[in-house]
């Protein structure tokens, strides 16, 4: 290509930059505007149309200079040298490397797993039983007329805010494509997450121990050795009636051991089972004069099911006729090998009385403790387990509280079951004032609305007015579900029992000093319940017996017992205008042997029939306005005209017909005198009421029918 012709441009290019003053007289005249603007474009669209690599020559002049684009050469040395580097960590990275694909798989797929089972979880939904019509039609997110007429559909008649059974939102969830799952009132608005611990506020805690066994094998004379305090000899009966929390400092180092002492008598195993969750530690005492009982052999199956490790504490090994080998050999033969004996379990031959080996005792209990590596934050909210509660007059309602984690502050909002309240004062078992309770500390606690049931879960929080509210929600279901459960029972097990006839019912009204002793009695005296009789109990509480109890008893035909309470004196003489019995008892089986016996005087006695006589038929007789005389010799016993009797025939009763009923003597002669009985070996002349036929050969038994007291 020639290249002169790109010159051009420039050589008028330099021309137009000379000075007017150079030109000629005889040049050509300026061009116009629009000839210079033609000109721009045609050179314009000249070098759109060239090569770049044309302007590389050295000696051009002129034109458009493009700006170089410097490129950095890479040299063959830094070529090899990042080979090099590459292959060293390939060498060196490969196995790690191949790892961390693995691991970042690994995760990739948890990930998908979580999605997934989360997008599950929100398509389930959770919901108490008996959720109204309207808070169902939210979760389900329906208009609530279409659930309304999918229970007329039914033949159920509801409202917007009636309460649904469990049966009825199941078959709504079916009909609408959900699937439910019912938790419990204590799960409401409950986080599901618990909250994630910090590892650097996390603190050794106090072990909490729960000393369990049978009555009178000296759990609470153990304990009253340890706390240097003579509580044992007033317990009512020689039994702990409610569980008593206690903490106790421990040897040179001074270490902290909290003490539940559980009571021992079996009717307590709720309370005991309530025990056996709360602890780290159960120390199991056997009295080595005695043998290893039903309660102790219970209070070891709570332990073991609730995966705590257990200390055996062989006590009264200072009484004559004691021999703990004969305990361990026991244990033995429960696969319970104690390590003397080469097993795993920790024992101990103690005496509570002397005070004889409790320090190897409490040293032992240390060690399992420093295995198990307790834990806890102090720093977080307070959550933790009810121990006790009841009524004081003077203070209101006392809960007693063990604070398993985090810490407890005056003022501070607690919710337990369905009561909630602010903490007004705290005080541990000694009396004392305390202004904050760590973890593994039992306190009393003053300012809930109510008495929760021993063995509810409490937790800190953070807003008054929602934990009440919360506490208001579970107790209407808790409520409802109560009401629900016994027209249950009402409907399927009462009607069933009056179909079969004399079925009664003992109504009880149970008040007591403490939640958890009044839950025990109320389930040792519902166990007592038979075919015939059911025990009911309408009512219970915590407190003194007052005058709605009364009244309450009077409406229903109930008796009323208290456990360690004493009524009112108003209420006393209400009771008795009103005709209401009360029993008051401090001792528990003594309450269930009483109710036992009351109903036993409830069931209809058993009737017993014992043949006293027999009589054959030797002669008929018709005499006309009386019937058929039977001329009979008594060939058994005696017949006495009171008598209830049978005629048999070849060995069939012929009369009376009908099973288990029995016939009366119209008329009973000796001779022609009536007679009141006739022995044996005397002839005698019989009418029988209401049977004429009666034949030669025919035998009439007497009867003696006597009732017997039933036993439940």
């Amino acid at each position: 290509m020639d290249t002169n012709k790109f010159k051009e441009p420039s050589k008028k290019k330099e021309e137009a930059k000379k000075p007017a003053a150079s030109s000629t007289p005889g040049s050509s005249q300026p061009k116009t505007t629009a000839e210079s603007e033609a000109d721009k474009k045609k050179r314009k669209r000249k070098r759109k149309k060239v090569n770049t690599n044309e302007f590389q020559s050295d000696d051009r002049r002129g034109g458009v200079r493009r700006p170089e684009e410097t490129v950095k050469e890479v040299t063959q040395k830094e070529i090899e040298d990042q080979i090099k580097a590459t292959m060293a960590r390939l060498n060196l990275g490969g196995k790690n490397r191949r790892s961390k694909i693995r691991r970042d798989k690994r995760v990739v797929m948890r990930e998908k797993e979580e999605l997934k089972q989360s997008a599950e979880d929100h398509a389930v939904l959770q919901l108490t039983e008996f959720v109204t019509v309207s808070e169902l039609a939210s979760l389900m997110n329906i208009p609530v007329t279409d659930i309304i007429m999918t229970c007329m559909n039914m033949g159920i008649i509801v409202s917007i805010n009636q309460r649904l059974d469990a049966e009825v939102i199941e078959i709504l969830s079916e009909e609408f494509g959900h699937k439910i799952e019912f938790i419990s009132a204590e799960e409401i608005d409950e986080d599901t997450e618990e909250e994630e611990e910090d590892p650097n506020a996390l603190v050794e805690r106090a072990p909490i121990v729960t000393v369990m066994g049978h009555v009178d094998h000296g759990k609470t004379s153990l304990l009253d050795y340890i706390r240097s305090a003579n509580v044992a000899s007033g317990e009512a009966g020689g039994i702990t009636q409610h569980i008593g929390a206690y903490e106790v400092v421990v040897g040179k180092d001074k270490k902290h051991i909290t003490f539940l002492d559980t009571p021992g008598h079996e009717a307590f195993t709720a309370m005991r089972a309530r025990g056996a969750k709360v602890t780290d530690v159960a120390v199991i005492i056997v009295a080595a004069d005695d043998r290893i009982m039903p309660q102790t052999k219970e209070a070891i199956s709570h332990a073991q099911a609730a995966n705590v490790p257990m200390v055996f504490a062989i006590n009264k090994v200072d009484k004559a006729g004691a021999d703990a080998e004969r305990i361990k050999n026991e244990l033995s033969q429960m696969n319970l090998l104690v390590e003397e004996w080469g097993g795993k379990y920790q024992s101990q031959d103690i005496s509570a009385k002397t005070g004889q080996g409790i320090e190897q005792l409490l040293e032992k209990i240390l060690l399992e403790a420093e295995v198990l590596n307790l834990k806890a934050n102090p720093s977080r909210m307070a959550t933790g387990t009810v121990i006790e509660a009841s009524l004081d007059k003077g203070r209101g309602y006392v809960t007693k509280l063990l604070v398993q984690n985090g810490s407890l502050n005056n003022g501070d909002i607690i919710l337990a079951g369905d009561h909630a309240g602010r903490v007004k004062a705290m005080f541990n078992e000694r009396g004392q004032k305390l202004k904050t309770a760590g973890p593994s500390t039992p306190v009393m606690v003053l300012g809930l609305q109510g008495a929760p049931t021993a063995g509810e879960k409490f937790k800190e929080m953070e807003d008054e007015a929602e934990a009440r509210l919360l506490a208001s929600k579970r107790s209407q279901i808790n409520r409802e579900q109560t009401n629900r459960a016994s027209k249950r029972i009402s409907l399927d097990e009462v009607g069933r029992r009056l179909a079969l006839g004399n079925f009664k019912e003992l109504k009880l009204i149970i008040k007591g000093d403490v939640d958890g002793s009044v839950e025990a009695l109320a389930d040792s005296l519902i166990k007592l319940s038979v075919e015939s009789i059911k025990v009911s109990v309408i009512h219970k509480a915590v407190g003194q017996i007052v005058d709605s109890d009364i009244l309450l008893a009077s409406a229903s035909d109930a008796i009323i017992i208290g456990f360690q309470v004493r009524p009112s004196p108003s209420a006393r003489a209400l009771a008795e205008k009103e005709g209401v019995e009360i029993k008051m008892y401090s001792i528990i089986y003594e309450a269930i042997d009483e109710i036992r016996a009351a109903m036993e005087g409830m069931l209809e006695p058993t009737k017993v029939e014992k043949i006293v006589g027999q009589a054959e038929i030797r002669e008929v007789f018709k005499v006309s306005k009386i019937g058929t005389i039977a001329g009979c010799m008594v060939i058994d016993g005696k017949i006495a005209r009171n008598n209830p009797i049978r005629v048999i025939r070849n060995g069939i009763v012929v009369f009376p017909n009908r099973e288990g009923a029995t016939g009366e003597l119209a008329s009973l002669k000796r001779f022609k005198d009536d007679a009141k009985d006739v022995k044996e070996n005397m002839e005698c002349g019989i009418s029988v009421k209401n049977f004429n036929d009666i034949k030669v050969g025919d035998i009439i038994e007497a009867i003696e029918i006597t009732e017997v007291k039933q036993k439940l």
